[in-house]
């Protein structure tokens, strides 16, 4: 092969290999971590060895040696949850792709020897992709926007399962909740049916009445059974969060919600942070900005897709005659003549045209939930501070004044007891209202950053649903 082309296509793999990307030590995390650390401020780690592992355990041991919140929820789940790890390692099979991507294509080396009548030739080929290697930093740039895109899937992953964990949690303390309120009911509505038991073998209580007492509890104790089916299962769904094995399960809950904050926040340029933070609006741009990079690859090589340059050494032995040896190169191009690239340039087109159509939609979205979880937000505040401030309160003065009218003979037990059967539907009615108010926060902070809607497996039906309010007997 000449030495001109041979130092020609070193020279070209060299600048090639001079804008190679490399493995990163943590394989993109930092991005990850910071995005995520803006919106939830918690650790990540990817765990990808025996000692990273032993570090993991021993946090979530300590984290789980006390009554879990919220917070300390939803830092397992990023330690522990399995599924995010798995999110983590698509993220570093992208960045496989990235140096893949960044690398100029291998020469091929081809060896041939014929021999015949005792002649015998030996050629020697080097072929370079000389297409590959002009378009290298081009399509390198496309890479590192698709990595780019991979961070920021996994920084989505990693908001999502902490939205998730936050909704399980308000859903398995509510349920923690209603057991305890529909277990002291349960011992009240037993208590008057034996009571009405009594009354009616003494001839003092009438069939309706003792029905009613009687039914009461049978509701009474299918309520709590219906409830603490619902507080179980949403307990197993936060351990299924938190990637929690045998041994973790028994970690504590609080027995009822917190109390609501002292007022609602402000913010009145929620659409406007909406789309400058959430992540998959950012994941959509960085779509169209690689297509559009492709857009024009394509349309620079619509009428080139193989170039390939060959350097050809040849020494030929003849019996006849001394060895001699040749030399030379070959060039191999597509001709377009039936194809000029029209199809792939169009396809390129109406994918990018495709994306930014997603995009604009993903905007008009984006702005349109930012609203509405606000608007949610608001209203369920709104509710739940009504019970707190305005329902309970007046439920408490009613029961205050039944027990004086009682006690002065009055009233008799069972207007006592009708009037207990109310406050209970109350309570469980603030309950509800409470949880409400604690998911409509979690989907807030979605809306704001990001993190998707909740998962298939999230069963959005509230405790006043699985327990139905108990009233009109």
């Amino acid at each position: 092969m000449p030495h001109h082309l041979a130092r020609g296509l070193l020279v070209l793999a060299a600048l090639s290999l001079s804008g190679c990307a490399g493995f990163s030590p943590d394989s993109g995390m930092t991005t990850v971590s910071e995005l995520t650390s803006q919106s939830i401020n918690k650790d990540v780690a990817f765990v990808r060895t025996a000692e990273g592992v032993d570090a993991v355990d021993g946090r979530t041991r300590q984290l789980l040696s006390r009554t879990l919140t919220a917070d300390t929820a939803v830092q397992i789940a990023l330690l522990n949850n399995k599924g995010l790890q798995a999110a983590y390692n698509e993220l570093a099979l992208a960045e496989t792709d990235l140096v893949e991507q960044s690398l100029p294509p291998n020469p091929v080396f081809a060896l041939s020897r014929i021999t015949g009548n005792g002649a015998s030739e030996i050629e020697h080929q080097v072929v370079g992709d000389i297409l590959a290697l002009a378009t290298l930093p081009f399509r390198s740039d496309i890479a590192r926007d698709r990595f780019h895109q991979a961070q920021l899937r996994a920084a989505l992953a990693t908001l999502r399962l902490a939205a998730d964990v936050r909704r399980a949690y308000w859903r398995a303390v509510a349920g923690n909740e209603m057991v305890v309120l529909l277990t002291d009911a349960k011992a009240t509505a037993e208590t008057t049916a034996q009571l009405a038991v009594k009354l009616g073998e003494t001839g003092s209580l009438n069939k309706l009445d003792q029905a009613r007492e009687q039914v009461f509890y049978a509701e009474t104790t299918a309520d709590l059974a219906n409830a603490r089916q619902t507080a179980a299962s949403a307990r197993e769904r936060l351990a299924r969060l938190m990637g929690l094995w045998d041994g973790g399960l028994d970690f504590r809950l609080p027995n009822a919600l917190p109390p609501l904050p002292r007022r609602p926040l402000a913010l009145p340029s929620i659409e406007a942070d909406a789309v400058a933070h959430r992540i998959d609006l950012q994941i959509a741009r960085l779509e169209l900005t690689a297509l559009a990079k492709s857009l024009n690859l394509t349309e620079a090589t619509r009428f080139v897709t193989l170039f390939d340059l060959a350097g050809i050494s040849r020494r030929t032995q003849d019996p006849e005659g001394p060895p001699f040896r040749e030399r030379g190169f070959d060039v191999q191009f597509q001709i377009p003549i039936f194809d000029g690239g029209e199809v792939r340039v169009r396809q390129a087109a109406e994918t990018y045209n495709f994306a930014f159509n997603r995009l604009t939609e993903r905007a008009v979205n984006v702005r349109s939930e930012a609203r509405d979880a606000y608007r949610v937000y608001r209203s369920t505040y709104d509710i739940a501070s009504h019970y707190q401030r305005e329902i309970i309160p007046l439920r408490k003065i009613i029961t205050e004044e039944m027990q004086l009218r009682f006690s002065s003979m009055q009233v008799d037990i069972f207007a006592l007891l009708a009037e207990a059967r109310e406050r209970l539907a109350s309570l469980r009615g603030a309950i509800d209202a409470r949880q409400r108010f604690f998911l409509a926060q979690s989907d807030l902070q979605t809306a704001v950053n990001g993190g998707g809607a909740a998962s298939g497996g999230d069963n959005s039906t509230t405790i006043a649903a699985a327990a139905p309010a108990a009233g009109g007997h």
